[in-house]
């Protein structure tokens, strides 16, 4: 690895790529020849300017986005969207819909309970405790949107495929598999995600918002809550998380650029994640958390035959230079963040080292 630096299994904040990085030391204190760090420039400046503006037309190209989608930078993480969008988004007289496949979809969930929405939970997985991917489930043609977690980082789930809702807007959370696989974009009417799981540190949400859903802003929510705040000042009505849009930007040039697009990394995603879950079953040491139809390829979630070994195991995976592998302390277990960052050459390292940590306590 060079420079003591570990393997990053980390569930957020998230590895980030080391060629980004990289470019990050290089330009740290003196942005562009401007005499400036990136940490020091206005966001009023024309080097802002050109760095969200880059961060916006890398992601419409990137997801293959239209002109009828707003690309917004929205303080707060995931967690401010989930009374965001019930407060803008759910219409007078009509219900909004949630799947519930766990942690992230109950705060959401409770988030529009509490502003007294019509809040319909349509189908959930919590009956096997979250470990799968609802199938069945009755969309309201009449409801406001249907919500969903695109990918359960806590108990390893992700859906495969998209529910249909007919023309019902799709609202989904992909805080945590944002930019892992190409998919259309055209049933969504707002897609978020915090940026420190996939697409970079801490501090911003990526809020892609289909333009028609804009007729839906209340005129008297606060401004910081609206929507059309960010949406008519391209995200710069305040000033914005400047450095987490600069390295946002570099991911997605990076993704662009060194990986090929999205079709190239969700296939290095799906041989990443091959390489722990056909370990897994052919083991009888370590045992997977979610159904295998439901497995995400991000977050492999697994258990060991004790809670005493599970911890030697993050311990000695550590001591190793594989961090991050201890699992949500809410589910405990371990877990394997391997998101678009995490190289394959770090899987094969965690793979060889399950090998023989099986081979000493097995």
């Amino acid at each position: 690895m060079g420079e003591n630096r570990i393997y990053n299994f980390n569930a957020g904040p998230a590895a980030l790529p080391l060629p980004v990085l990289e470019e990050i030391r290089e330009e740290f204190l003196n942005y562009k020849g401007c005499g400036m760090s990136v940490t020091e420039i206005s966001h009023r400046s024309k080097w802002f300017d050109e760095i969200i503006n880059d961060a916006v037309e890398r992601t419409k190209r990137l997801l293959n986005l239209g002109d009828d989608f707003h690309v917004l930078f929205i303080q707060g993480g995931a967690s401010l969207q989930f009374c965001m969008i019930p407060m803008n988004l759910a219409l007078n007289g009509k219900p909004v819909d949630y799947i519930n496949t766990g942690t992230w979809s109950t705060k959401a969930i409770k988030e529009a309970q509490i502003q007294d929405k019509d809040v319909r939970v349509i189908a959930s997985s919590e009956d096997k405790n979250f470990s799968y991917i609802p199938k069945e489930y009755q969309v309201d043609p009449d409801a406001s949107y249907l919500h969903f977690t695109s990918n359960n980082t806590i108990k390893g789930t992700q859906w495969a495929r998209f529910p249909e809702a007919g023309n019902v807007p799709l609202v989904c959370d992909m805080s945590s598999d944002i930019m892992s696989r190409p998919f259309d974009p055209k049933p969504f009417g707002l897609i978020y995600a915090g940026a420190q799981k996939n697409i970079g540190p801490a501090g911003a949400a990526m809020v892609i918002l289909r333009k028609d859903m804009l007729e839906r802003v209340p005129g008297n929510l606060p401004t910081m809550l609206k929507y059309s705040t960010f949406a008519e000042k391209n995200s710069l009505f305040n000033t914005p998380p400047c450095f987490v849009i600069y390295v946002i930007s570099l991911v997605l040039k990076w993704l662009e650029e060194t990986i090929g697009g999205l079709a190239k990394m969700e296939q290095i995603n799906k041989e990443k994640a091959a390489l722990l879950y056909d370990l897994i079953d052919q083991s009888e040491f370590y045992r997977g958390t979610a159904e295998k139809d439901s497995r995400s390829l991000m977050n492999v979630t697994f258990r060991l035959p004790s809670e005493d070994l599970e911890a030697r195991f993050v311990a000695d995976a550590l001591d190793n230079g594989l961090g991050g592998l201890k699992g949500h302390r809410s589910v405990g277990g371990c877990r394997a963040s391997i998101y678009n960052a995490c190289t394959l050459e770090a899987v094969k390292a965690l793979r060889d080292f399950m090998v023989e940590f099986e081979r000493k306590n097995g």
